[in-house]
């Protein structure tokens, strides 16, 4: 990926709550900061300098968690972590409030949340920028990154035949949100009953219209994973779905992707996942192991969009 002369990306809006605040434009200018925050880390040391972070967890996290944290640290600000993985924001004391504190005393809020309603209401409450790092509607950073990750191996989105097979869930419509803004041709297998938002998929669709993308939703994976460049999916049971479990083991069981699977993608195919996986569940353990997996390069990736995202909106 060529490399920007110097960072230049504007928001369009204060937060990032759903991922279509930006166009096209600005997506790939984000993609050239984090892009010349990879390689250039030393550049950026200071630029955050005298900026905090809250973190407001109600899920448990590994990857978003340690990247916004090493992200904010190593360009010279800092970030507090608050958890509420026992007690749910807005119980102890209202979303409105924690906002409206927090807002005297930090630079931006991240929060990964059960509900999207309470980063909307954290958003409207706060004068300082609310990152959405996890909602049951969307996760923009991971699809920001997926998409980086992308753009790094083949070049460009635009065009790519991208299969994402599985549960029709907050990724999910992040990444065909994404896909479609970058031109893809996003196809989705699911079964029936667990396709995305239907309202998200005509926005993505919208969308695609103006970059000569594409959405499909399909049944079949088969018919997805064929000819396509790029497979993606996620856990069959995601937070908060733990008592679904069992049941979704049985509807999901032809959604595994297989190394019988890849066969039908193209040659050069690469396999992505958000991570945490279950290999022997959604994925085969000789697939995500393979070198065609891609999933690690997405994870550090995590890491330099977190940092262009924090100096887009704190900066």
């Amino acid at each position: 990926m060529a490399v920007a002369a110097a960072p230049t990306v504007a928001p369009l809006t204060h937060d990032l709550l759903t991922g279509s605040e930006w166009v096209p434009a600005q997506i790939r200018e984000l993609f050239h900061l984090a892009a010349d925050i990879k390689a250039r880390p030393e550049r950026y040391r200071s630029a955050l300098a005298g900026r905090f972070l809250a973190m407001i967890f109600e899920k448990p996290s590994l990857r978003t968690r340690v990247t916004f944290e090493v992200g904010i640290a190593s360009m010279g600000g800092g970030a507090v972590f608050l958890d509420h993985t026992q007690s749910r924001l807005g119980e102890r004391e209202s979303v409105a409030d924690v906002a409206k504190n927090l807002d005297r005393w930090v630079q931006g809020i991240v929060a990964r949340v059960f509900e999207q309603s309470v980063l909307e209401e954290l958003a409207q409450n706060a004068s300082i920028p609310v990152i959405n790092a996890l909602s049951n509607r969307y996760h923009p950073c991971q699809a920001l990154a997926d998409f980086f990750t992308l753009e790094e191996r083949f070049g460009s989105a635009r065009g790519m035949k991208f299969a994402y097979v599985g549960d029709g869930n907050n990724v999910c419509h992040s990444l065909m949100m994404l896909g479609a803004r970058l031109g893809a041709h996003v196809r989705v297998a699911t079964p029936e009953g667990y396709e995305p938002d239907a309202a998200i998929v005509a926005d993505a669709r919208r969308a695609a219209r103006e970059t000569r993308g594409k959405i499909e939703i399909l049944r079949s994976p088969e018919e997805a994973v064929a000819g396509a460049q790029a497979i993606y999916t996620d856990v069959w049971a995601s937070m908060g779905q733990e008592n679904e479990a069992a049941a979704r083991e049985k509807v999901f069981a032809p959604y595994q992707i297989s190394e019988s699977l890849m066969e039908h993608a193209d040659p050069n195919a690469v396999f992505m996942h958000c991570l945490p996986a279950h290999r022997g569940s959604e994925v085969m353990g000789g697939v995500i192991d393979s070198p065609r997996s891609i999933v690690f390069d997405q994870s550090e990736n995590r890491l330099h969009i977190q940092k262009a995202i924090l100096l887009t909106l704190l900066g």
